[in-house]
């Protein structure tokens, strides 16, 4: 598939990019090649295929949020290289 300079100025646009003269003909040919590749896996011969892998009747199962009472915290934080009100300790992660 061909692809002008004006697609490729107007999709920069819309991307608010600031594409320079010596990039312009890069992005073109990416471009293309990504077309290019999208029509062969649209023309995949595909009719007489009985089986779709991936697909699966997945779905969220919800449960309820129940409280639980862990019995031996004395074991847990031995693994714990600080610990501070018999929890773990670890280093700030948020200003």
């Amino acid at each position: 598939m061909k692809v002008s300079k004006e697609e490729i100025l107007h999709i920069a646009n819309l991307a608010h990019l600031n594409l320079e003269d010596n990039e312009i003909e890069s992005y073109i040919l990416n471009l293309q090649d990504i077309l290019n590749f999208a029509n062969i896996v649209n023309s995949a011969p595909v009719e007489e295929l009985d089986i779709t892998i991936g697909s699966n009747e997945a779905k969220n199962v919800f449960r309820k949020d129940e409280i639980k009472v862990f019995e031996d915290n004395k074991s847990l934080l031995q693994n714990a290289p600080e610990q501070e009100q018999n929890m773990f300790k670890i280093p700030k992660v948020i200003n």
